[in-house]
């Protein structure tokens, strides 16, 4: 029996006093948290929340989250994060294909108004029975009338609970990734998949209990990185985690001096912010005397950031692989040792990690192969698409990541392409095909194609080229806006270019290749 809540609950009993949170002047304790995720615990079950529910989650990096979230996991149910910046479209497809039975939702800021999304999705899934919005003051009134507060519900609710056994392959969390056919996958991760993903930090990055790390939290929490290597491993060894709810890189260089942070994790468009803020009078010394671990995925660090972190803050930075699939860490650059630039490092302990053709035979030497991995935080597969899983999860158990990589003769393995058409635009993956299938609900457009385009903060930009319908006269400007409108604001394109043509292979398929 597993239930990913131990986390917390060791940690509780261990270092009750503790900071397990902090978020300005607010600092919980280890204590506080647990009774707070305890209460959330018994208002679920209360409201007939049953092991196995699916119960969903839109909050930024605010310590509302990590109660929810082990709230939810102590009631026996399992947690649905959903990606902050969703529209009430994409929400209610996200709380009906995962069959959600309740949603908590924080209110949002009058520049990204999350109730109101999260209410009109919640809406249009009649499956979900209850919706508690979640407020900055718990004391405040609903911003949504007649829709119960966070704070209203969990009010009076007692702060002990005896935490519902389940299994190590039961569900603890669903994990929304986008795939080439265009709607979104829920990856199942089990207890087991979390849990392991989170402890092995004892030997990527010397974690130990009793020198717990402060960890600076800007990574989305309802992203598997932030997830698992900040908030579940800060909590599995007794850190602290100091949150920051949106990343601004002179706020985030003000809180690792102001905290003394000794973890960073980011995604290389945050290491490229916090090199150009250092011009803004930051005390560097004073940060680099504390800091003593960086790490880095989502994407390939340039070797200038790489080099100049290090001569800035005396640490040289990480860099791991992983999927939300593999919950997601599947490789990592060796604790302790000279890192590869360019490299994603090696297997992390207990995974393998091997090369394959298209026909799924292992390739050798320095050939070029998808990566499979195996291991214990390969997930059980996508909800309710077992035809999806099978095209990624073999019957031993090899999970097939979709990209593309060489390995040296030191088995450290590098990404060279994305066989999907995958774009990464400021750390989030984007795929194409479904701002495509998007745009074309547009009444302009007939015919449209998306790619990444250089970007310099970003990484890659998104830019769709669209054919209109015959006679429409909608412009690039109006087509932007009704984007921002439809989609999160990581996804729609910045840029659209009409054309009257798109380059296509002979049986009519797209060549993305030549457009730029």
């Amino acid at each position: 029996m597993l239930n990913l809540s131990v986390l917390l609950e060791d940690s509780a009993r261990d270092y009750p006093d503790r900071a397990a949170v902090v978020l300005g002047e607010t600092r919980l304790t280890y204590t506080q948290v647990n009774a707070a995720a305890n209460q959330v615990a018994n208002l679920l079950v209360e409201r007939g929340i049953e092991p196995g529910d699916k119960v969903a989650l839109s909050c930024p990096n605010l310590p509302f989250f990590p109660i929810v979230y082990y709230g939810i996991l102590k009631a026996g149910a399992t947690v649905v994060p959903l990606n902050v910046l969703l529209k009430g479209r994409e929400v209610a497809y996200h709380l009906t294909d995962a069959q959600v039975k309740a949603y908590f939702c924080f209110e949002g800021t009058p520049d990204l108004p999350m109730a109101t999304e999260g209410k009109a999705g919640y809406d249009d899934a009649p499956g979900c029975e209850h919706f508690f919005v979640i407020t900055a003051d718990p004391a405040a009134a609903s911003p949504i009338e007649g829709v119960e507060t966070f704070g209203q519900a969990v009010a009076g609710k007692a702060p002990t609970f005896e935490t519902v056994a389940t299994d190590a392959d039961d569900t603890a969390v669903i994990l929304y990734t986008s795939g080439t056919t265009g709607q979104p996958k829920g990856a199942e991760l089990m207890h087991r998949n979390m849990h392991s993903n989170a402890v092995v930090g004892e030997f990527l990055f010397g974690a130990d209990k009793e020198r717990p790390d402060t960890y600076l939290c800007v990574l989305p929490l309802f992203h598997s990185f932030g997830q698992t290597v900040i908030q579940n491993a800060a909590f599995a060894f007794g850190g602290t985690v100091v949150m920051l709810p949106r990343f601004e890189a002179k706020a985030a260089l003000d809180i690792m001096l102001h905290e003394k942070v000794t973890f960073f994790a980011g995604v290389p468009t945050m290491y490229w912010g916090l090199l150009g803020a250092l011009e803004e009078g930051v005390d560097v010394s004073a940060i680099a005397a504390n800091l003593r671990m960086a790490a880095a995925g989502g994407s390939a660090l340039p070797v200038e950031v790489h080099k100049d972190f290090r001569a800035r803050f005396g640490v040289t930075i990480l860099e791991g692989y992983g999927l939300s699939e593999t919950s997601p860490v599947a490789s990592f650059s060796p604790y302790g040792e000279e890192p590869r630039v360019g490299s994603i490092g090696i297997p992390i302990k207990d995974v393998e990690m091997k090369l394959v053709s298209a026909e799924g035979e292992e390739v050798s030497g320095d050939a070029i192969g998808e990566i499979a991995i195996k291991g214990p935080n390969i997930m059980k597969g996508y909800f309710n698409r077992p035809e999806a899983t099978a095209e990624v999860l073999d019957a031993e158990g090899w999970f097939r990541s979709g990209d593309l990589g060489r390995r040296d003769e030191d088995g450290f393995y590098y990404i060279v392409d994305r066989s999907k058409d995958m774009i990464i635009r400021g750390g989030f993956n984007v795929y194409p095909r479904e701002i495509e299938e998007v745009l074309m609900t547009h009444e302009a457009v007939s015919l449209a194609a998306v790619i990444g385009v250089p970007h310099e903060s970003h990484g890659e930009e998104i830019k769709a080229f669209v054919i209109r319908n015959a006679g429409a006269t909608a412009t690039e400007e109006e087509l932007v806006a009704w984007g921002k409108k439809q989609m999160a604001n990581y996804k729609y394109p910045r840029t659209v270019e009409f054309v009257d043509a798109l380059p296509m292979t002979a049986t009519g398929k797209i060549l993305k290749r030549e457009l730029s």
